[in-house]
């Protein structure tokens, strides 16, 4: 029999005492487990797909360091350090993944517990309807959710494309846009909620892209700005486990209906920490030339650029862990219904 070496000996020792005093030695705590976090889609994502590693070193720079990027694929360059790790295939079609069940594999391999997907470009390129390529969408997210009940989902309204061989692209990308809200509406759930991120608006081809399609190093930049507010209000900054972490919130928004040059929004706020809080500040930035003019359950004050910020009301602010409260407001808009939300929760 193998004796127990002088450390071994000391450590039997020292947990006999404890035990002889009634004192019980604790496991070690484990440390959360990453966020996995899968961008999904083609070239424009994967190469080299240069918005990955801006918005990926955003996130740690800004505190949000337990996350890993996943996919198949691996890091392209672009010049600085990130996780490199995607799902951008180049040149596929989001009806041909959906249709030749490519997709269940890699979310196997990866296990992401949020997908954000910019996909469609080249579908739109082929000339494909909206609505086989909102069915594909739906294919997708079923798949998705099969593999992980609760999944967060991102879906990208498309950057803008002009390419010199396809005058028509630029419309289809807009008719493609106007339909995603809807979709999303339709299919998002509280479990797995599905946003919609604006990718389009803003974007100009002639400055944003170096061949009408993929984007330059100003699109990247852009990209990677409007999915971070999104992709955080999924996460918390550093480790959750820890001890004094503050108390976090997530904010999710959806187009309940939409008319010529308005529409009705909806942010649902959820604390997502392990404590109980006793009010809420959501932050809702429109997209571009929209404006809130009205909200109910909570209090509106809006800013000069349209930046609103919603206060919970005196009924809807107290939340428990895991609990989520809801506020509905009006906006107008000259284009597709698009917002990002974020929100802070207090403890006193």
């Amino acid at each position: 029999m193998r004796r127990p070496g002088p450390l071994s000996a000391l450590r039997i020792l020292f947990a006999a005492l404890l035990l002889s005093l009634g004192i019980a030695l604790a496991p070690p705590a484990s440390a959360a487990p990453p966020v996995r976090i899968m961008p999904l889609g083609d070239s424009i994502t994967g190469s080299p797909g240069c918005w990955r590693a801006l918005l990926w070193n955003q996130l740690q720079s800004t505190g949000y360091t337990n996350i890993d990027f996943v996919g198949t694929l691996a890091q392209q360059g672009c010049g600085q350090s990130f996780d490199g790790d995607n799902e951008g295939h180049g040149g596929e079609l989001v009806t041909n993944v959906a249709n030749q069940n490519l997709l269940p594999a890699r979310l196997a391999s990866t296990r992401p517990d949020i997908v954000v997907m910019h996909f469609g470009t080249n579908d739109v390129w082929s000339d494909i309807a909206p609505d086989r390529i909102l069915a594909a969408y739906t294919t997708l997210v079923g798949q998705m959710r099969a593999s992980n009940p609760d999944m967060k989902i991102l879906v990208a309204q498309l950057i803008p494309m002009t390419p010199a061989n396809c005058a028509p692209c630029a419309q289809r990308v807009v008719d493609l846009n106007a339909r995603i809200p809807a979709w999303a509406q339709a299919t998002s759930t509280s479990r797995s909620p599905v946003t919609v991120v604006d990718q389009w608006t803003g974007f100009a081809t002639a400055t944003d892209t170096y061949d009408g399609v993929h984007p330059s190093d100003p699109g990247n930049a852009k990209i990677a700005a409007r999915w971070y507010p999104a992709l955080t209000a999924h996460l918390v900054q550093g480790d959750p486990g820890d001890p004094g972490d503050p108390t976090t919130c997530a904010a999710t928004f959806r187009a309940v209906s939409s008319w010529q040059g308005g529409y009705q929004g909806e942010v649902t706020v959820t604390n997502t920490s392990a404590s109980p809080v006793t009010g809420w500040t959501a932050t809702v930035v429109p997209g571009t030339g929209a404006r809130i003019t009205q909200a109910w359950n909570g209090t509106l004050t809006t800013a000069a650029d349209g930046t609103a910020t919603v206060v919970n009301a005196s009924w809807n602010g107290a939340l428990a862990p895991g609990a989520s409260a809801t506020f509905g407001f009006i906006a107008s808009t000259p284009g597709t219904p698009s917002a990002t939300a974020t929100c802070t929760a207090r403890t006193s």
